[in-house]
């Protein structure tokens, strides 16, 4: 399988892209784990998919352990299962994008729901937001607009579990306007 079908074929799937979602931030878990955070998917579905995200190298076992006379493994994001890259994008067709950005905003509202059913909601104590923004920007602008993003992100990315720390879910979009886009 290609590393393009395999980001298609694995990562596109509104379970799979939830474990991957629930090991973001450099967490390890085991299956149980996975499955507790992703309660309303049976445990033998979750199962499933993680063999499946294994088997396909999005993830590793990050350790082993016997627990109670079985093996209990612990499961981590591989390296190439963080990012899609340029060269990703540019072998996928349509329809996989269509069913990338499908299980993309799948996933999101999957989020979103969870945290608005837990019923102690407070947007402005959480740090909720989300906003629909449009920037007049030449090509040049938007590499400094990515480029100065991603510098002021990449140091928090790294951040791990600690004191005070509430582990923060940051999803963007960026495409141009359809009805504004002007081709060469």
């Amino acid at each position: 399988m290609s590393r393009s079908e395999s980001t298609a074929d694995l990562v596109l799937h509104p379970v799979r892209l939830r474990i991957i979602q629930a090991l973001l931030g450099g967490r390890e878990l085991t299956a149980n784990q996975i499955s507790a955070e992703i309660d309303d998917v049976s445990t033998a579905t979750v199962r499933r998919h993680i063999a499946t995200l294994e088997a396909g190298g999005m993830l590793h076992v990050a350790d082993e352990q016997r627990v109670r006379g079985a093996m209990e493994r612990t499961y981590a994001l591989s390296a190439d299962a963080r990012e899609v890259t340029y060269e990703d994008l540019d072998r996928m067709t349509p329809a996989e994008h269509k069913r990338a950005f499908t299980a993309f905003v799948t996933g999101l509202l999957s989020s979103f729901d969870r945290y608005i059913d837990r019923g102690d909601i407070d947007f402005l104590r959480d740090g909720v937001s989300y906003r629909h923004n449009a920037l007049w920007l030449s090509d040049e602008e938007l590499r400094e607009l990515l480029t100065a993003t991603r510098d002021l992100y990449l140091p928090y990315a790294a951040n791990g579990p600690g004191e005070g720390r509430v582990r923060r879910l940051m999803s963007t979009v960026m495409f141009p306007d359809p009805d504004t886009l002007h081709q060469p």
